[in-house]
């Protein structure tokens, strides 16, 4: 994992509550253990046509939203399972944070130990954010600050713990193996 410090993107803006799992990355393509390709399969059934071409009233697919790689979503995001494939869908697709008033605690959870920022704001912020498509927003993890075009600030919270591994760029088992001489020094005093 790289580390993650900042994010500065455009938003693209899904203004749908309790978008779960499954309409994340739909369950017939949970078929691997890699994230390599799921980046096509987000959204997938609102995302694409029967014949397999881009649903054109679909935001992802609008000309507007290309590049940008913060996700401005409904309330209630990432509700639903746990499945793991969701947050990789989104990193894969070129997501590196999802923004909403809530989200899932387990798709949270999942989304910052994979690199994916999951922030929530504030409903007053979140409805600035949702009305406003398309807005050049800078996030700084260490200062637990998003910064807007207009130079306002909105912060959000974040697990300590989940902060230094995504600032380290390390996993859970990456943050203990970093720390395996002290491991190993304390436990050769035992």
């Amino acid at each position: 994992m790289t580390p993650v410090r900042r994010v500065e993107s455009r938003t693209v803006v899904l203004p749908v509550d309790n978008i779960d799992t499954d309409q994340i990355i739909p369950a017939r393509f949970l078929t691997t253990t890699t994230r390599a390709g799921l980046g096509r399969h987000a959204f997938n059934d609102w995302r694409w046509l029967a014949d397999g071409s881009p649903n054109p009233e679909f935001v992802f697919n609008r000309p507007e939203s290309r590049g940008a790689s913060i996700l401005v979503a409904g309330r209630n995001f990432g509700c639903g399972s746990s499945r793991e494939h969701a947050p990789w869908a989104l990193l894969d697709a070129g997501i590196e944070a999802v923004v909403s008033s809530s989200i899932a605690d387990i798709f949270r959870s999942n989304a910052l130990k994979n690199g994916l920022l999951a922030l929530v704001v504030d409903d007053d912020a979140h409805a600035e954010l949702l009305a406003n498509p398309g807005e050049r927003l800078s996030i700084d993890v260490a200062a637990s600050r998003i910064t807007c075009a207009d130079g306002r600030n909105l912060s959000f919270t974040i697990d300590p713990f989940a902060r230094q591994c995504l600032l380290e760029g390390v996993d859970e088992l990456g943050y203990l193996l970093q720390r395996l001489p002290l491991i190993e020094r304390f436990e050769a005093r035992t």
